[in-house]
């Protein structure tokens, strides 16, 4: 059991994924490739830097995929950091591939997704991986004989823990009652999701309140892709005047937000900059008052 830690201003410090437990802010890998998620970066030694501080300061959780480069997110984890620290948890996920015009497009069918956890165990030197979120993508595969596909595979044994993302409501309940779930991964932020990229790359899903409510009600995690509304925050008057009035960056402000919003936010905030990845690792130490988070909330 990990003990919650001292200068953590938002409790609880953890949060459980099954039978896992990490602390409540983790790291996304989908900035570690080169511009547009493609590529080698231009300095894959700041890259695994990055990496390396990451878990030096006690981040437990990061999240990938194999298509975030593609493979180059993967392997610059597995070079950074295998063999892998024990308490270390890596969350992938399955239902999207890229194209060499750089597309982002569905990939549901059974062989589609039983390739990309193949991919997936290949690139990071793994047997099993910890969390596998099922990433909705519409498509002609019906959601339903996906989550087959995610079930199978956990029976396999290359799955621990089966999470969904990118769904609705109605999706995390189909995915219950076809096997146990630990984490919703969908789109929340102080912006709202609302920011051009999240607008043109991802479906509408309901109200994300709703989603996020369900989740603290079956004592799920909760973790908010594009967290910081991909640099978005920073344009916003109310978010900027008052980390101004704090002394925090907007980043800080809006990832402090998210902590104090629910239990069982965990936000995964990414960056390729170890200057940044500190700051957003500090924003756990920032409280905030009740005024404060409706403000930031646009009440």
């Amino acid at each position: 059991m990990l003990r919650p830690m001292n200068d953590f201003a938002h409790a609880p410090a953890t949060i459980r994924l099954g039978d896992l437990e990490v602390r409540r802010l983790g790291y996304g890998a989908m900035r570690l490739p080169g511009k547009d998620v493609w590529g080698e970066p231009d300095d894959p030694a700041r890259a695994r830097a990055v990496l390396r501080r990451a878990v030096d300061l006690g981040v437990q959780l990061i999240d990938t995929c194999w298509y975030y480069g593609p493979y180059v997110a993967n392997r610059l984890i597995r070079e950074a950091l295998h063999p892998y620290p024990k308490d270390l948890v890596l969350a992938t996920k399955l239902g999207a591939k890229r194209l060499p015009d750089k597309s982002w497009v569905p990939a549901t069918t059974p062989e589609e997704l039983r390739r990309g956890c193949e991919d997936d165990l290949r690139t990071l030197g793994l047997e099993r991986v910890d969390v596998c979120h099922l990433r909705f993508v519409p498509s002609p595969v019906p959601f339903a004989e996906q989550l087959d596909v995610m079930v199978d595979l956990q029976r396999e044994g290359k799955i621990r823990h089966v999470a969904v993302s990118n769904v609705s409501l109605g999706q995390v309940k189909e995915a219950q009652a076809k096997t146990a779930v630990v984490a919703v991964q969908n789109i929340y932020n102080v912006d709202g999701g609302k920011s051009a990229l999240a607008k043109g790359a991802h479906a509408e899903v309901d109200d994300p309140e709703a989603v996020l409510a369900h989740c603290e009600a079956e004592g799920l995690a909760f973790l908010p892709f594009f967290p910081l509304a991909v640099g978005g925050v920073g344009r916003h008057g109310r978010v900027t005047e008052l980390a101004a009035r704090r002394g925090v960056t907007p980043a800080q402000l809006a990832l402090a937000w998210l902590l104090a919003r629910s239990k069982v936010m965990l936000p995964i905030p990414g960056t390729s900059s170890v200057a940044h990845l500190e700051e957003n690792w500090a924003a756990r130490t920032l409280a905030l008052s009740s005024e404060e988070r409706a403000l930031l909330a646009g009440e």
